[in-house]
């Protein structure tokens, strides 16, 4: 039997995990859990350096800006006091006063008209035309190109030709109405709140204005729902619907059964995306009315807020408040169409 350096020496050598520590390759085993501990770690390190760009910008842009809005809404301010904003005196007046408008709730409800209006026309506008332009024929390329026109336009320049084609005194579209279609007189259709107008003999009085502006957002928007469904369209598989067909059933029935229920997670994120940009817009509604005509819609009212009355907590409020809003719908969008799409996967 070995003693001395030898064995020592013998001892130093022997393998990991043969003694008494544990069973044979215990050592190594732990070995590589502790490297495999390390490699997840510099993964962790390096993705989160990777997001740290986006997280910072988001914070700064969003989120920061977001928490200023709630503390300023819940203070007097006006314009001339936004030195002293960091002296805080939080007060619940500027709901007060908001809430107790006596045209808020005629705001919302306008709002809500125009949004959901907006919303239902853009989505089945480019719905229509994806379908109509899904399959082959000469010129379709062309066609497509034009149907983004609509979406490209600034919406200045847009606001401006509807404004010019629709005025009541010289516009080409009353031009026509009067002397081609027999109107009795000229439709002012971005001045009148309410037009008479009769349909198979029945009369009634319709939002000419609010009317008017709706079918612009549409105009102006259903393009990029012309592009969500198009490209989803692209992807479906055609064997189903080759099938359908070969046992005979219509182009509405190969539409209900086959083709709508694969479009309808992309429609339901068009509505929910189409509805939030559209309940905040103020471009289309201030270029083409300045929210006369019974289309005052809330983000008009923030900026008459914020402008016309100086009045910068109560502008922060009114937009908390259509913020709120805007995360109901989310809410209610992510409850039916992002849960149930996840249970049923």
């Amino acid at each position: 039997m070995a003693s001395g350096p030898l064995a020592t020496s013998a001892a130093d050598t022997e393998p990991a995990g043969t003694g008494s520590g544990g069973g044979p390759g215990a050592g190594r085993v732990r070995g590589r859990g502790r490297r495999g501990l390390s490699l997840r770690a510099r993964e962790s390190r390096a993705g989160l350096v990777l997001v740290s760009p986006t997280v910072l910008i988001v914070l700064l842009v969003v989120v920061l800006p977001f928490l200023w809005t709630i503390v300023m809404s819940f203070q007097r301010l006006r314009l001339i006091d936004l030195q002293n904003v960091f002296d805080i005196t939080l007060t619940l007046r500027n709901f007060e006063t908001v809430l107790g408008s006596a045209d808020l709730w005629e705001m919302v409800r306008t709002t809500l008209i125009y949004s959901i209006g907006g919303t239902v026309l853009s989505v089945g506008a480019g719905l229509a035309t994806a379908l109509a332009l899904r399959h082959r024929f000469p010129g379709r390329f062309l066609i497509r190109a034009f149907v983004l026109v609509p979406y490209v336009i600034p919406v200045v320049s847009a606001a401006l030709v509807w404004r010019t084609l629709l005025n009541p005194q010289f516009g080409p579209v009353n031009v026509f109405g009067v002397e081609v279609l027999g109107w009795d007189q000229p439709i002012g259709f971005l001045s009148e709140r309410f037009h008479r107008l009769e349909l198979f003999g029945v009369g009634f009085d319709a939002p000419i204005a609010l009317l008017t502006v709706i079918v612009f957002e549409a105009w102006k928007t259903f393009p990029l729902a012309f592009l969500f469904i198009l490209a989803r369209l692209q992807g479906l598989p055609r064997d189903l619907e080759e099938a359908a067909r070969v046992d005979g059933a219509t182009p509405l029935q190969r539409f209900r059964h086959i083709v709508l229920p694969q479009l309808s997670g992309v429609i339901a994120l068009l509505v929910l995306l189409r509805f939030i940009w559209t309940f905040q817009n103020f471009n289309d509604v201030y270029l083409l009315t300045r929210g006369a005509a019974g289309t005052e819609v809330v983000a008009v009212q923030v900026y008459t807020y914020l402008v016309s009355r100086n009045d910068v907590g109560g502008a922060a409020a009114l937009g908390l408040l259509m913020s709120v809003v805007l995360i109901i719908a989310f809410a209610v969008y992510y409850r039916y169409g992002v849960v149930k799409q996840e249970a049923e996967v």
